[in-house]
C-alpha cells in the first residue's frame, strides 16, 4: 500500500514539474516577443472575432471566422481581464499554448521510465520553436491534444475510453472542424490497429459506436448553437458548402522540395534553410508511412509498441495534408507535431549514444528553420523595428506595419471620424479591431472568389453601413492575377467604383483608397 501511494505521489510531482516547465517556457517566450510584431492579416482575423464575441456577436453567423471554440475561449479570458486589446488576446492564446506544451511534454515523459529533465528541456525548446505563428497556437495545441487522446485510448482500450476519446475529438472539432476530421481518421486507424489479434476489449463495431456517441456529446456546444442560436445553422451549413464549392481548404503553394532550392542565386544560410524545410516536408509523409507499417508489423508479431508511436503514426498523414494544403513553413509548423512528438518519444527510449546526438540534430535543424521566423528574432536581428501604440499597448513592429497603422488612423480621422464605418479589403481584417470598428462586410478576409448572390448581399451591407472610406489592397495574392479583389469580387469592386471617389496620392500604389462621394 505504501509503495503504491509513493508511486502516485511521484507521478503527481512529475506532472507538476512538467507543468512548471511548460509555463516557464511559454512565459519566457512571451517576455521575449509578446510585444513584438503585429499582423493586420491573420492575427487581425483572430483579434476581430474575439472582440466581436465579447460584444455579443456570433462567429460564422455575424462575421467570417474560424470555428467558434477559440473565439469563446479568448473572449472569456479577455473579459475576465477586462481588456479586449491585442496583448490580452495574445495572453489568452498563450494560456492555451501552455496546455498544448504541457500535454506534449507529459506524453514524452511517460513514454519511458526515468526521463531526464535535460531531455525534457530540449524537447520543450524544440516544440516551442515550432509553435508558430502565434495566432495559430490553438491549432498546434489541438494537434498535440489529439495525440494525447489517442494515447489515452491505446493504453487501456475500455468501453469508457472509447466513449471519452470520441468526446474529446468532438470537443476538439468545436475549436477547429479540420482537427476533428484529422482526429476521425487517426481514431479509425487506431481502432483498427487495436482490433488486430486482441480480444480483451470492445470489437471494432462496438468501439466505433461508443466512440461515435462520444463525438456527438463532445460536439454538443456547436449542435446547441445550431438548434438554439437564430441564423447559426444556416451560416454553419454555408461554411461547409463553401469548402466544397472552392474544393480547397487553403490557397495552394508549390511544395518546397529540397532539390528545388536555387543554390546558385541565394546565400549558404538560405540554401541550408531551404533544404531543411524540404526535408521536414518529406519527413511528415515518410514518418506517417513508416510508422504505420512498423506499428502494424509489431502488432501482428504481438510485440509491445509505445502508445505515443501508435497515436502519432495514425495522425501523421492526416496532419501532413494540412502542411501540404498550403506548403509554406507556417502550415508545415501546424502539421508537423505528430512527426516531432513521435521522434521525441522514440528517441527518449534509446541508448544515450543514439538519443543525445539525434535530439541535438533535430533541435539544431528546428532552430535553423524556425528561429528566423519568430518576431522576437526578426526585430532583434534587423534592429529596424519601431514602436507603435496598438489598443493601449506599445508594440515593436516592422516599419511597413507601423506605416500601415498610421495610414489607417489618418484615413479614419479624415474620412471616418466619430467612429464612422469604413472598409478594408481584402487582406486587413486587423484594421477593424485596431480602430475599434465593426466591419460592414461579413467577409472580413476575402481570399476566394464569390458568386453573385453573395456579392449582392455584401453590397447591401456596405450600402447600409455608409462607410466613410474604402481601402482596397490591390495585390495579386501569390502572384496570381485571378486573386486580385477586382477579379474575385467584381460586383463589389464595380459598386465601389460607381459610388465612391478615388483619393489620389496613395502612399503605396497597391493601396486603392476611396472616399464617400
Amino acid at each position: 500500500m505504501f509503495s503504491k501511494h509513493q508511486g502516485s505521489r511521484h507521478k503527481t510531482l512529475q506532472a507538476s514539474s512538467i507543468l512548471a516547465l511548460s509555463s516557464f517556457v511559454v512565459f519566457a517566450l512571451f517576455l521575449w516577443q509578446g510585444h513584438k510584431g503585429f499582423s493586420l492579416w491573420d492575427e487581425g482575423y483572430l483579434w476581430y472575432g474575439a472582440q466581436r464575441v465579447i460584444l455579443g456577436e456570433v462567429p460564422l453567423r455575424d462575421f467570417m471566422s474560424y470555428d467558434p471554440g477559440r473565439y469563446y475561449w479568448s473572449a472569456v479570458l479577455m473579459s475576465l481581464w477586462g481588456d479586449n486589446g491585442i496583448m490580452a488576446l495574445r495572453g489568452a492564446v498563450a494560456v492555451f499554448q501552455v496546455i498544448g506544451l504541457f500535454a506534449g511534454l507529459l506524453l514524452i515523459a511517460r513514454s519511458t521510465t526515468n526521463q531526464s529533465f535535460a531531455y525534457l528541456l530540449l524537447a520543450a525548446v524544440i516544440l516551442a520553436l515550432w509553435m508558430f505563428p502565434r495566432h495559430k497556437l490553438f491549432d498546434i495545441s489541438l494537434s498535440i491534444l489529439l495525440i494525447g487522446v489517442l494515447v489515452f485510448l491505446v493504453r487501456k482500450p475500455t468501453s469508457m475510453r472509447y466513449f471519452l476519446a470520441g468526446m474529446c475529438i468532438g470537443l476538439v472539432a468545436v475549436f477547429g472542424r479540420n482537427h476533428g476530421v484529422y482526429g476521425v481518421f487517426g481514431s479509425l486507424g487506431v481502432m483498427a490497429w487495436l482490433t488486430i489479434e486482441r480480444v480483451d476489449q470492445p470489437g471494432f463495431i462496438r468501439g466505433l459506436m461508443l466512440w461515435t456517441a462520444g463525438v456527438i456529446v463532445g460536439f454538443t456546444p456547436v449542435l446547441l448553437m445550431v438548434l438554439l442560436v437564430p441564423g447559426f445553422a444556416m451560416a454553419f451549413w454555408e461554411s461547409i458548402r463553401f469548402l466544397f464549392e472552392v474544393k480547397a481548404t487553403n490557397l495552394p503553394l508549390p511544395v518546397p522540395w529540397p532539390w528545388k532550392v536555387p543554390f546558385g542565386s541565394i546565400s549558404v544560410r538560405e540554401a541550408i534553410h531551404g533544404v531543411l524545410v524540404g526535408l521536414f516536408f518529406i519527413g511528415t509523409i515518410a514518418f506517417g508511412i513508416l510508422a504505420i507499417a512498423w506499428v502494424g508489423w509489431q502488432k501482428f508479431r504481438q510485440k509491445p509498441v509505445a502508445p505515443v508511436l501508435v497515436a502519432t503514426a495514425f495522425l501523421a498523414l492526416p496532419y501532413a495534408h494540412y502542411a501540404y494544403s498550403r506548403a509554406d513553413v507556417g502550415h508545415l509548423a501546424q502539421g508537423i507535431f505528430p512527426l516531432l512528438m513521435g521522434c521525441l518519444a522514440l528517441l527518449a527510449a534509446q541508448p544515450a549514444r543514439i538519443k543525445w546526438p539525434s535530439v541535438f540534430l533535430l533541435g539544431g535543424a528546428s532552430l535553423w528553420v524556425m528561429l528566423v521566423l519568430h518576431p522576437g528574432w526578426q526585430c532583434g536581428a534587423s534592429k529596424h523595428c519601431v514602436y507603435v501604440e496598438v489598443s493601449g499597448n506599445e508594440l515593436n513592429v516592422a516599419p511597413d506595419t507601423a506605416s500601415d497603422i498610421r495610414l489607417l488612423r489618418k484615413l479614419a480621422d479624415e474620412y471616418a471620424p466619430h467612429s464612422r464605418s469604413f472598409v478594408a479589403a481584402p487582406f486587413w481584417p486587423g484594421a477593424y479591431p485596431l480602430l475599434a470598428s465593426k466591419s460592414p462586410m461579413w467577409e472580413i478576409y476575402a481570399l476566394f472568389p464569390r458568386n453573385e448572390v453573395f456579392q449582392q448581399l455584401e453590397i447591401e451591407r456596405i450600402r447600409a453601413a455608409n462607410p466613410g472610406f474604402i481601402l482596397i489592397y490591390d495585390l495579386p495574392l501569390d502572384g496570381r492575377e485571378e486573386l486580385r479583389f477586382r477579379n474575385t469580387h467584381p460586383l463589389i469592386h464595380q459598386y465601389i467604383l460607381d459610388n465612391f471617389e478615388l483619393v489620389p496620392g496613395s502612399p503605396n500604389p497597391a493601396y486603392q483608397i476611396y472616399k464617400s462621394a
